[in-house]
């Protein structure tokens, strides 16, 4: 088989966001080797849905550490609900933009890595709400996708059980943290390459180390 990097993200994390245009270059370098496949690992998913105001405290913190070490930035529409969290209508949800993801890698399924950014954009930078199914509306005219398919099948049970195939994979990957990436070179053998936010330098470093080794065998 041909290696595969595993990338394990949540669209609801501010970490992966901050990774996103390594592993989007990461992507760019690699796609004519190795296959990506993006794992959405079900962050937020509560019995009971939860306001934004019970981690907009710490989101109010924690996203300038993620500006500081990535250089990424958070957009004004997204930091307003972070901010003014008594006037949101937020109830953050890892389950719709997983099954959107799922939708999405049928029709371009070389293109999962950039999809999961343009997600993450869409949040963290433009404020868009992910549970609400307008959000994805205007990538869906980014990638030419017919809208009225879409939306019957990000609402289809078919979808929501591929979304928690990929939960569940995560958990099996012994996924804990956000952003991980993970590299599988044979049935069995997976190596860890980066769990948290890593650069690009150090990412190649190891996947070359992975492959070298591959190529030694």
């Amino acid at each position: 088989m041909s290696p595969t990097i595993f990338y394990c993200y949540d669209a609801y994390c501010g970490w992966c966001y901050g990774f996103s245009p390594v592993i989007k270059e990461i992507s760019d370098l690699y796609s004519d080797r190795i296959a990506f496949e993006v794992l959405s690992g079900g962050m937020i998913l509560p019995d009971q849905p939860r306001h934004i105001g019970i981690m907009a405290g710490y989101i109010s913190e924690a996203y300038k550490s993620v500006e500081e070490m990535t250089g990424i930035r958070f957009g004004e529409d997204y930091l307003w609900h972070i901010f003014h969290p008594e006037e949101s209508d937020w109830y953050p949800n890892s389950e719709k933009p997983a099954i959107a993801l799922c939708v999405f890698k049928e029709y371009f399924p070389d293109r999962q890595v950039e999809f999961a950014a343009d997600l993450q954009y869409a949040l963290h930078f433009e404020g868009r709400d992910l549970c609400d199914n307008e959000a994805y509306r205007h990538l869906l005219e980014k990638y030419g996708i017919d809208a009225d398919q879409f939306y019957e099948k990000l609402a289809s049970d078919v979808y929501k059980e591929k979304a928690y195939y990929e939960f569940s994979l995560c958990k099996q990957l012994q996924v804990n943290g956000y952003p991980s990436v993970l590299m599988q070179v044979s049935e069995s053998k997976f190596f860890l390459l980066s769990r948290g936010f890593t650069d690009k330098e150090s990412l190649v470093q190891r996947i070359e180390a992975v492959l070298a080794d591959l190529n030694k065998n």
